[in-house]
């Protein structure tokens, strides 16, 4: 028992002099997806006097975790002001977001299926979130919600990556954005897309590290588009698997071409192939 004594005297001076910041999982989850239950999801009217009544218990529980964080109450209520401030605009980006996937996307019948199932949406709304408390400089919070969020769909949008309007993820699944990334308005991303760094040295951790995507950009599956000095331009079509890692112009149609043989080794007819 002696050396299992010493491991507990040792844990408990890391957690006393690591400056660590401790607060509940449980409840920063539960903030993230009542939140978006009082925003979006379809259900009973509810009225004015309800809606108020939520909105007081979110600003009370995103007030608790902040305060967890800073342990200064003063500092706390400012951040959660700030952060209630700021919700309207929100809003209306992620509205804006959820007409982009409803007009573009030939799956979605109704912005309810929108709203209930996908996750590309969910993500979405957890970076905008997740980016304005990043912006507020509130410590561990943001990453946290971005890392559920990441749990959940398979997305992870770093919560300071910059992220323009109408912003629309299709299908989602390994999607990366890192956290210098740019990315303008109209943009469109599918399933497996990274958009990150050339190195992951931590000298650059105050650089410049992710591209930047322009306006009316369309990203295919698995493309991978690396390095803080790469601009793809305004209304660019980048198809799927490819690896850039120098910028693009505007107007620009980047693919892979894929050969096909028959069995004989013989190619097919210039007619039958095809490109992104």
């Amino acid at each position: 028992m002696t050396a299992f004594s010493n491991l507990i005297d040792r844990i408990r001076d890391n957690k006393q002099n690591s400056g660590h910041v401790f607060f509940n999982k449980a409840k920063a989850k539960n903030f993230v997806t009542t939140l978006y239950e009082v925003l979006f999801l379809p259900g009973k009217e509810e009225i004015k006097d309800q809606l108020e009544e939520n909105f007081a218990r979110l600003y009370g529980e995103l007030f608790c975790l902040i305060n967890s964080i800073t342990g200064d109450e003063e500092i706390a209520e400012v951040q959660t002001d700030s952060f209630f401030d700021a919700l309207p605009g929100i809003y209306d980006h992620l509205i804006k977001d959820a007409r982009s996937i409803l007009e573009f996307d030939p799956a979605a019948d109704s912005p309810e299926e929108i709203l209930l199932a996908y996750p590309g949406y969910f993500a979405t709304y957890v970076y905008r979130i997740s980016h304005q408390l990043w912006k507020q400089e509130v410590r561990i919070l943001p990453r946290f919600i971005s890392e559920y969020a990441h749990s959940k769909t398979g997305i992870d949008i770093h919560p300071g990556a910059v992220i323009g309007e109408h912003f629309f993820i299709d299908h989602g699944t390994g999607i990366v954005i890192g956290e210098t990334a740019i990315i303008g308005n109209h943009v469109k991303i599918y399933q497996g897309v990274t958009l990150g760094a050339l190195n992951v040295s931590k000298e650059k951790a105050n650089q410049k590290r992710h591209p930047n995507i322009e306006d009316h950009v369309i990203i295919y599956s698995g493309a991978t588009i690396l390095g803080g000095n790469t601009t793809i331009g305004r209304e660019s079509i980048i198809g799927g698997n490819v690896w850039i890692t120098q910028s693009v112009p505007s107007n620009s149609l980047v693919y892979n071409k894929g050969e096909i043989r028959i069995k004989d080794n013989n190619t097919l007819p210039e007619s039958l192939n095809f490109v992104i």
